[in-house]
């Protein structure tokens, strides 16, 4: 499907087919195009669009190209599935002023640029692809926040609940997962930003605005950072509680055993098939053995209870 954005009469008109003209174009938004529509961009505008194999090439050589007339930009956007992020190559070619991009996928960046780009009233596709970073950017925050929020639920489930399910040792190990592939997407944009101010493409007018993106995206960074310390610190903290619940289980089966190690030396002692053992002849011969088995082990229990290791 093609969605393009043009300039008539000083306002900016979203429509969608393939009934362009080449005129006034700010923006063509290719979304899961077919080989008709790919070949009909390409024939109107003069450009070489993407193949399958160089958007998922991962060389920084093929992330930014830049020729004379034109720039093109490979960049990954994170996309939920199932619970997981999966990333998605988005092609970007910025030439004479107007923007084409080419996605497989609904985002809501895209639907936001849309209505954003008609409140500040664009002028050409490098307005139309700042404002594409500065949402994708924000949404990432939105997104760091969300999982911050979700990993502080967990920490205090943990001191709260003391709750160690294997469930909860997988939804932590998940969520390093997921901190980890929105790092290395912000570390991508970071690196296209860093490619973008090296490039003589771009006005000086936007280098403020790039600027201040590139500071967005380290601070996005540290929060990375302190996320994945405080997932690390939960897995320990899980496992190191783990620990003290195996060792305690332990310790009460040790305390069992010694605890019943004297009333079994007792028993021993007076099963043993000797002839002259006076204590079997006497009617209280077994009552004096059943007091010596529970007296040994009472004073064995209230050794330990004295000790504290009980």
């Amino acid at each position: 499907m093609i969605t393009y954005a043009s300039i008539e009469n000083g306002q900016i008109i979203v429509e969608t087919g393939a009934n362009f003209s080449p005129s006034n174009i700010l923006w063509i938004d290719l979304k899961n195009p077919t080989f008709d529509e790919k070949k009909k961009v390409e024939e109107t505008f003069g450009v070489e669009l993407f193949t399958p194999q160089e958007r998922e090439e991962i060389e920084s050589s093929s992330k930014f190209v830049e020729s004379e007339s034109e720039i093109g930009i490979n960049l990954n956007f994170l996309r939920e599935e199932n619970g997981n992020y999966i990333n998605e190559p988005i092609s970007f070619i910025l030439k004479n002023n107007f923007l084409i991009t080419q996605r497989q996928h609904d985002y809501r960046t895209f639907t936001d640029t849309y209505h954003k780009i008609r409140s500040v009233k664009a002028k050409n596709g490098i307005d139309v692809f700042l404002n594409i970073l500065e949402i994708r950017i924000d949404f990432d925050a939105d997104l760091i926040e969300n999982i911050t929020e979700q990993i502080t639920t967990i920490s205090k489930g943990l001191v709260k609940k003391n709750d160690l399910e294997r469930q909860l040792l997988l939804k932590i190990t998940a969520f390093q997962e997921s901190t980890i592939s929105i790092r290395e997407n912000i570390v991508e944009k970071q690196r296209i930003l860093s490619a973008i101010l090296k490039s003589k493409f771009f006005p000086r007018e936007n280098y403020d605005t790039l600027w201040v993106m590139i500071k967005d995206i380290g601070s996005l960074l540290d929060h990375t950072s302190f996320n994945f310390e405080r997932l690390e610190f939960l897995q320990n903290t899980f496992l190191g509680l783990v620990d003290m619940e195996q060792n305690r289980i332990i310790k009460i089966f040790t305390v069992v055993t010694v605890i019943f190690m004297p009333p079994t030396l007792i028993a021993s002692m007076y099963g043993m098939n000797f002839k002259f053992m006076p204590e079997l002849q006497q009617s209280w011969g077994y009552p004096l053995a059943i007091c010596l088995m529970i007296t040994s082990s009472a004073v064995t229990l209230l050794f330990f209870k004295r000790k504290r290791w009980l």
